[in-house]
């Protein structure tokens, strides 16, 4: 028999909408029918139900966060409570990363995933839609908002003066404008984001190779690794952090030498390269440099270029010391 979701009617919001599609992703939920009532009766007949209902009790498939006393969060790491859509991933999270990325729930990219896709994608989400602010008081924002999802599925909603209007068709339009940025992000991360992460990994693990300092770092490829780099050297708890990357610049053979920002966001270096050589290029700049096929250094000092991998390496090297 087919299985039905049950959740509320009437005005939805981006964390059912959300939740409902990832519940459809689980092998259980795939071929589910979806029940949009607040008939007490007909949640109850329903195999799950979601966003309404007074009740979380995930071992009988209800999962509701309105109701007085509710205070799950997603782990011990977040202090943000969950809305449906949090409720939702994280019982049935990793099943879905597992089967979106063909891998085994128990490999550990999975567990890396599951933690990074509700950090940057699912915790805004559940911050939203129970009132907590961004921007309190703290300079520092409470979660990130990167996609803006919550107020686009909000516009689906009809206008307060329409009243020709089908509700269930514009939540189904919810649910897939949610859900499929959601899987979108996900395959990013893993087909694009993770495999970064083993660049950098390698890079930090053969550092002590490239220059005895252990403070310049060669990628074998230009990928994004800021991110990366910061949560490794937490991890690996470094006391001399790198501040140079090497990396080649497209098909040209040439390679950039990059300073490593104080923070993954910050337009401000650990050690830019020298304040001698910034605005320089090419012949004007190997001279000062004293570092044959030098291509140019940006006139705040973050990146330089050099013709090869050897140059961009001296380059990287004097910068240490001058």
């Amino acid at each position: 028999m087919t299985k039905t979701i049950g959740t509320h009617n009437g005005t939805f919001h981006c964390d059912e909408a959300l939740g409902l599609y990832l519940m459809k992703l689980t092998q259980g939920f795939q071929d589910a029918k979806i029940v949009r009532t607040r008939d007490e009766s007909k949640l109850a007949e329903c195999d799950a139900v979601i966003d309404v209902g007074g009740e979380y009790q995930p071992e009988k498939l209800r999962f509701d966060h309105h109701q007085r006393g509710f205070s799950e969060v997603f782990s011990a790491d977040f202090k943000t409570k969950l809305s449906s859509a949090g409720l939702i991933y994280k019982h049935y999270g990793k099943e879905i990363i597992a089967s979106q990325l063909s891998l085994s729930q128990e490999d550990p990219k999975v567990e890396l995933l599951y933690q990074k896709m509700y950090k940057d994608f699912v915790e805004a989400l559940d911050a939203i839609d129970n009132g907590i602010s961004q921007y309190p008081q703290d300079i520092e924002p409470k979660y990130e908002d990167r996609t803006d999802l919550a107020a686009r599925v909000g516009r689906l909603n009809p206008w307060w003066n329409q009243t020709d209007v089908d509700l269930d068709s514009r939540f189904e339009k919810a649910m897939e404008l949610a859900g499929g940025e959601f899987v979108e992000r996900l395959r990013f991360l893993g087909l694009a984001w993770l495999p970064a992460r083993d660049l950098v990994v390698k890079a930090v693990n053969t550092r002590m190779e490239v220059h005895e300092s252990g403070q310049i770092l060669i990628f074998d490829s230009p990928c994004p690794w800021k991110e990366h780099l910061f949560e490794i050297e937490k991890e690996l708890n470094l006391e001399k952090k790198p501040i140079y990357v090497l990396f080649p610049d497209g098909l040209s053979g040439a390679y950039r030498v990059q300073a490593v920002p104080v923070s993954p966001n910050s337009f401000e270096s650990r050690r830019p390269l020298p304040e001698a050589w910034r605005g320089y290029r090419d012949g004007e700049l190997s001279e000062k440099s004293q570092v044959e096929g030098c291509i140019f250094v940006h006139h705040s000092g973050f990146i330089g270029g050099n013709q090869t991998k050897d140059g961009a390496l001296q380059m990287a090297t004097k910068a240490l010391v001058i």
